[in-house]
């Protein structure tokens, strides 16, 4: 298959100081390298933008992850075609996903990439079995440890990992109380069987965390940050847990907002844990094994918001933290 002699990429120009602008990337046009032994070539068909992309572009060496250096093609999560290939084990045609970063095309030896099972379509590939599914299957099962019966707080509910995260606690039979930012959004998580669902902007959170948890709150997982962390510490059951995902609120703040107080974590030897899914790349099999559980029982759908053009992804990136993306928030190149 002929392959371009150039292509597209968007690098880093130069660490945001709020938001994301029409200064922080650029586009640039690259020569299309001949393959080497054991290598083959992907033309990039989707790319996936997430949350913890504004951290990537943090110049912080003590995070976890290191920065995404200026001059650097983005990273980022993608799906793609092989066009060319001189490695048995990944054949011209097949379907690749892993990282393959803000570019049209690029060279592979494998490492970062597995093939697409037939049957998993790109947008699948970069929801529900991708790195938001495999974050929510992390935080409920081995941090939260979640279990029937119990009641489970979710902030960013309607978000890519938060849908999934409610969509597993509503199969697995938990009182499962959702939070999200529109009526819209709040419609959708009814639909998907969530008991409680508040709109943070116009409910009372308060009002409606007692109304919906009587007898208190056992888990939450945390996307979003916010006035809802000291509602839910202040309800969180003896042994309770949090799994603290993102904290969508606090990335474009200058200062994060006050955490709650820990008097209640003593009290009630409740606990909070910090997770990241680069921890766990290396058990992406198990963990899509573990969520296709749910898919072929038919009770996890997702939902896709696609822009259109390598191009939108520069500031399109920027729908997460306004709330404006109806669902996982890909490119389709």
């Amino acid at each position: 298959m002929e392959h371009a002699s150039h292509y597209q990429a968007i690098v880093l120009r130069e660490y945001p100081t709020h938001s994301i602008d029409q200064q922080t990337f650029e586009t640039r046009q690259f020569e299309a390298q001949p393959l080497g032994a054991g290598e083959f070539r992907v033309k990039v068909t989707h790319l996936s933008l997430d949350p913890a992309m504004r951290g990537w572009v943090s110049p912080d060496p003590n995070s976890y992850i290191p920065p995404v250096a200026i001059g650097e093609v983005m990273r980022s999560l993608g799906v793609g075609e092989i066009i060319e290939s001189q490695h048995s084990e990944f054949p011209v045609g097949a379907r690749v996903a892993g990282m393959t970063g803000w570019t049209e095309q690029l060279i592979s030896n494998g490492t970062g990439l597995s093939l697409l099972p037939a049957g998993v379509t790109p947008e699948l590939a970069l929801s529900a079995l991708g790195m938001p599914g495999q974050t929510a299957i992390i935080g409920y099962k081995d941090v939260l440890e979640a279990e029937a019966g119990k009641t489970i707080v979710v902030t960013g509910a309607a978000g890519a990992v938060g849908s999934v995260v409610v969509q597993m606690a509503v199969a697995d039979g938990l009182n499962v109380i959702a939070l999200a930012g529109s009526d819209e959004k709040c419609q959708w998580l009814q639909q998907l069987g969530a008991q409680g669902v508040i709109n943070y902007k116009s409910d009372d959170i308060a009002t409606k965390l007692d109304q919906f948890a009587p007898n208190g709150i056992d888990y939450m997982f945390e996307n979003t940050g916010g006035e809802t962390q000291h509602h839910v510490i202040e309800r969180i059951n003896p042994h309770g847990r949090v799994a603290v995902c993102g904290l969508i609120a606090d990335y474009h703040s200058a200062q994060p907002a006050l955490a709650p107080s820990w008097i209640n974590l003593i009290k009630r030897r409740a606990r909070v844990e910090g997770f990241t899914i680069t921890d766990h790349f290396q058990r992406a099999p198990e963990l899509i094994q573990g969520l296709l559980v749910y898919l072929q029982q038919g009770k996890l759908q997702h939902k896709v918001h696609v822009l259109e053009g390598l191009e939108s992804a520069k500031l399109g990136v920027n729908m997460l933290f306004d709330g404006s993306n109806d669902g996982k928030l890909l490119v389709a190149i």
